[in-house]
């Protein structure tokens, strides 16, 4: 239930909305630069758990394919691999493309504008294709993967709109630093740490940027089986990272669709760096700005799902069905960021400040926007609930490290309670249906994007994979 305080601030939303929306604009939409501020901010930096960062041009890739040759047998069964990059960025040793070719992958619905495409390094590995067919992934071996002399492998799953170059090799490879703070990035990652200290180190790249985490959660169970085949190890220890932890959740605790891989008992251990373990609903508590700074009428670009699924821009009332975070009119644009809803209205409230922001979390037609709400959304598929529940076994050893500072520069931070800057430290830290919780910690100091890569972060990872 709403404070007093956000009551009050209900009924003065209320009294507004008597004014008809078609003859007002948003007060923000008044100037270019009011408009241009918060698609800014969303458009340099992850949304929900979205890193909204340019890279360079798949150009900047100068390795080519190694075509396998036709009839060569699947290296597992339903597992194919498509082409070999011998020498690809970013300090990887390689880099393969898989297809899994179990039915049941789908190609996923993408966003307009090519927001959501492959781009960079990974447009190279994809063979060109900006959006591929979902049972497609990429398997990163880091230097020293077949050297290294600690006895279990490491597989490192990166989050929402990102990859596995940015997220583990080259947290740089935006060309810009100033969205992660004054101490800029770094030009190597956990993947290169990790092997520096005797791990041998593997990463997936997913096709879709905020894909199904069912699908990706059977990628990750590829990844595993075939780095289990090439060292012949029995387990592997997987480090997943914001909503990589989802997928790499799933695969463990066997949530899964009735056509999926059942977990196989070979996670030894597993790391979670600011998942959110228990949910968010980031997107809905501050949806004005979300939908500012996706919404194409309102001048938005950002690869980032909008709670709306209609918004007055410019005195025009319009839809763009496949930016929401619900289906609708046969749109699924971001079935991953949907899988991650929880509600923490109970426990923080909502930005009572945002531009209709009752309706926007509850569901209704404000003065500006429409639609269903956020509860809606979780019912609609949240699988935060179903995780829970399912659990992750006992014999896979889970850490859960959160960060404590919201301070990352450019983007509308969480700041309704503790978080690193997007998702809650109580989320991060959230330990329920864990069977075995062997380490959690909360770095203070750490943002969102310092927990793949800080020193202090990297140092815990080591230590906790042991």
């Amino acid at each position: 239930m709403p404070s007093t305080r956000t009551s009050r601030a209900r009924n003065r939303r209320t009294t507004r909305r008597l004014v008809p929306a078609v003859h007002r604009t948003p007060a923000v939409h008044r100037t270019p630069a009011a408009r241009r501020t918060p698609a800014a901010a969303f458009a340099a930096l992850l949304a929900l758990t979205l890193l909204l960062l340019a890279v360079p041009p798949a150009a900047a890739v100068t390795a080519t394919a190694a075509a396998v040759p036709a009839g060569a047998p699947a290296v597992t069964a339903g597992l194919n691999l498509e082409a070999t990059f011998p020498a690809p960025a970013h300090g990887w040793a390689k880099v393969e493309r898989y297809l899994d070719t179990t039915p049941g992958f789908t190609a996923e619905q993408y966003p307009p504008g090519g927001r959501g495409d492959q781009d960079g390094a990974r447009l190279t590995y994809f063979g060109g294709v900006r959006q591929p067919f979902s049972g497609r992934f990429l398997l990163y071996s880091a230097a020293g993967w077949d050297t290294g002399g600690r006895a279990t492998p490491v597989l490192l799953v990166h989050g929402a709109n990102d990859n596995a170059d940015r997220a583990w090799a080259d947290p740089g490879e935006s060309g810009s630093c100033g969205a992660t703070g004054p101490a800029g990035c770094p030009s190597t990652g956990l993947a290169q740490y990790l092997a520096a200290t005797g791990h041998r180190v593997f990463a997936i790249g997913f096709a879709h940027k905020h894909g199904d985490n069912l699908l990706q959660a059977q990628a990750v169970g590829d990844a595993v089986a075939l780095i289990r085949a090439r060292l012949g190890v029995p387990q592997v220890d997987v480090v997943a990272w914001s909503k990589g932890e989802v997928a790499a959740r799933a695969y463990v605790s066997s949530v899964r669709p009735s056509w999926g891989r059942a977990y196989a008992g070979d996670v030894r251990r597993l790391v979670t760096l600011g998942g959110p373990n228990g949910g968010l609903d980031y997107v809905y508590a501050h949806g004005w700005a979300f939908s500012l700074a996706t919404w194409p009428a309102c001048g938005g670009t950002a690869n980032a799902p909008s709670p709306h699924l209609y918004m007055t821009c410019y005195g025009t009332y319009t839809a763009q069905p496949c930016l929401g975070v619900l289906p609708a009119g046969g749109h699924d644009c971001y079935p991953g960021q949907r899988q991650l809803l929880a509600r923490w209205d109970a426990t923080y409230g909502v930005d009572g400040t945002a531009q209709d922001w009752w309706t926007t979390y509850y569901g209704g037609r404000g003065l500006y926007t429409s639609g269903q709400g956020i509860q809606a959304a979780i019912d609609a598929g949240s699988l935060i609930g179903p995780l829970q529940r399912a659990g992750v076994p006992a014999a896979v050893r889970t850490y859960l490290l959160a960060g404590g500072s919201a301070d990352i520069p450019g983007l509308l931070n969480e700041n309704r309670g503790p978080s690193d800057g997007i998702v809650f430290t109580r989320s991060a830290l959230d330990t329920t249906g864990i069977a075995t919780v062997a380490g959690t910690r909360l770095l203070d100091g750490l943002n969102h994007l310092e927990l793949a890569w800080s020193p202090e972060a990297m140092s815990q990872v080591d230590a906790w994979l042991g």
